[in-house]
């Protein structure tokens, strides 16, 4: 039977049965204890600034584990110390949601313990005339 049951059971206290001699195992040992995402942002769900998923992230800090910053963020500076890494790699790697690694990467860059390499925004189109003139230059014999 799952514990807690879905229905009601009759003859017991308030219908529910009594408690299990043993602890009940809710998630299997390998998956770790669970932390859902908001708590390790702090309830934030946007970083201070956007992050681009191919923005590269480096970090030169010789020994993150001295730093005040949670173990998420210490992961993140470990993996990026002298290795600059995507913010989709790095969200692959440590295998925590995207928008979560957004979010401490924030934290990290408003703190200044990582440089972040933003992507080149592409060229603009050229105007419509001009496009217009190349296509009736090719076509002129």
């Amino acid at each position: 039977m799952a514990y807690p049951p879905r229905e009601y059971l009759p003859g017991t206290p308030f219908g529910y049965p009594p408690q299990p001699d043993r602890p009940v195992q809710w998630y299997d040992e390998d998956a770790g204890p669970m932390v859902r995402p908001y708590a390790l942002t702090k309830g934030r769900t946007r970083p201070g600034q956007p992050f681009d998923l191919i923005a590269l992230v480096v970090t030169d800090v010789p020994d993150p584990t001295v730093l005040p910053v949670g173990p998420e963020q210490t992961a993140i500076l470990e993996i990026c110390r002298g290795n600059a890494l995507s913010v989709a790699e790095i969200a692959a790697d440590l295998d925590l949601p995207l928008g979560v690694v957004r979010v401490l990467l924030g934290d990290l860059l408003d703190a200044e313990h990582i440089r972040v390499s933003r992507p080149v925004p592409p060229a603009p189109p050229p105007p419509e005339n001009i496009l217009q003139e190349v296509i009736h230059g090719l076509c002129a014999p």
